[in-house]
């Protein structure tokens, strides 16, 4: 079994680049990762105020299922020293499983430690602008990326912004 998933990563505290950059590089040593987007500074999504986000989108090959790579994604949150105090909160690391297919079919599932697709992926120009950016293509729940990006506020589309911050390692190409 393969399990390719989309991977939503940010944080807003400590020093939040070199904790994306410390899931990339799990990422690539464990020869999972295939796609990386740029680093993007966010504004926060949920109403709770607080620093802008960094943000990045990761395309992994799994060996697993859609549940290990959620699992992956947490162990990587708790190195970070992540806490779950506020939701839409600030937080050193988030990262989020926003879509998978398992051996080329989407993965459909409202189990309630992973939903897929991400349920509210789809309103998040964070999420949306990166991913585009890697996978210019991609669908999500049976629509184009920029189908989704045209449905939102283009002021929500137009603050995310590309940083020229890298997270790939040195020497990583797909």
């Amino acid at each position: 079994m393969t399990c390719r998933a989309v991977l939503s990563i940010g944080g807003n505290q400590g020093d939040s680049l070199d904790l994306l950059r410390g899931v990339v590089a799990a990422a690539a040593r464990e020869g999972i990762l295939r796609r990386v987007s740029s680093v993007y500074a966010t504004p926060p999504w949920g109403g709770v105020e607080q620093d802008d986000f960094l943000n990045a989108i990761l395309v992994v090959d799994h060996p697993g299922s859609p549940h290990d790579v959620l699992d992956w994604g947490f162990a990587r949150e708790r190195a970070a020293g992540r806490t779950r105090e506020v939701r839409w909160g600030p937080r050193s690391l988030d990262v989020d499983v926003v879509s998978a297919e398992v051996d080329g079919t989407p993965v459909h599932s409202r189990d309630e430690s992973l939903t897929l697709p991400h349920p509210r992926a789809a309103e998040r120009a964070f999420v949306l602008v990166p991913w585009s950016e890697v996978e210019p293509g991609a669908r999500l729940d049976g629509l184009a990326l920029t189908d989704h990006l045209d449905a939102l506020d283009p002021a929500e589309v137009a603050a995310v912004r590309r940083t020229h911050d890298r997270l790939a390692p040195e020497g990583w190409s797909r």
